[in-house]
């Protein structure tokens, strides 16, 4: 009976969020970029934060990648022991605005990946940080706008990513091996540099 209430509320969640687009269908290009290409964004913001050479931040995206592989991890176990298909395969009348190919939509690895980086960021950083998670939350919105995701898929991956963003941020940054790998990664990068200064100084000598 208490199964039968949550399938019935994650399914008027969904129709709710997901009829929006076609109540408003001006807004579904906005969705349909934050759902599929904001995952770049994030990516070219994660190497820009590293190569800032900003000994706290690289550990903190050292601490919000190995926060994302705790919770990508936790989300395919879980993902064993519940499943179930899109919202576009198991419902009608869906407002599916993106290719997607029929498979267990039980975590969101979209809401992971982002909810375990951007909370992380707001950990390590606070203040402005707090917009992070809230592009984190436009991201798990657009993936049931499109109607590629449940509600509880997104909010399952939500509740996955905050505990192992948590426990990374209150563990990792202390631990020795934490400091050393860094220190490790930036002694061979800045021979590295020097190198391609010196090739770069040789080229520029011989031109």
């Amino acid at each position: 009976m208490f199964s039968l209430d949550i399938s019935e509320v994650n399914i008027s969640l969904f129709r709710f969020v997901n009829d929006l687009g076609k109540e408003y269908p001006f807004l579904n290009p906005t969705f349909i970029f934050i759902a599929e290409y904001m995952v770049f964004l994030l990516a070219l913001s994660v190497l820009f934060i590293w190569f800032t050479r900003d000994t706290d931040n690289r550990i903190m995206i050292l601490c919000a990648s190995i926060a994302f592989i705790c919770a990508f991890t936790i989300g395919k176990v879980s993902g064993v022991f519940h499943s179930n298909y899109q919202p576009f395969v198991e419902l009608t009348d869906v407002n599916k605005l993106i290719q997607k190919e029929k498979d267990n939509s039980f975590p969101s690895d979209h809401t992971i990946l982002f909810f375990s980086y951007c909370f992380s960021f707001w950990l390590f950083k606070r203040g402005w940080s707090i917009l992070w998670v809230l592009l984190a939350v436009l991201v798990g919105v657009s993936r049931i706008w499109v109607g590629v995701h449940y509600p509880l898929d997104v909010l399952t991956g939500i509740l996955i990513s905050l505990a192992a963003a948590t426990l990374i941020y209150f563990i990792f940054p202390k631990l020795s091996v934490t400091q050393s790998t860094i220190k490790i990664y930036e002694k061979y990068e800045n021979k590295l540099l020097l190198l391609f200064k010196k090739t770069m100084g040789n080229k520029s000598k011989n031109s």
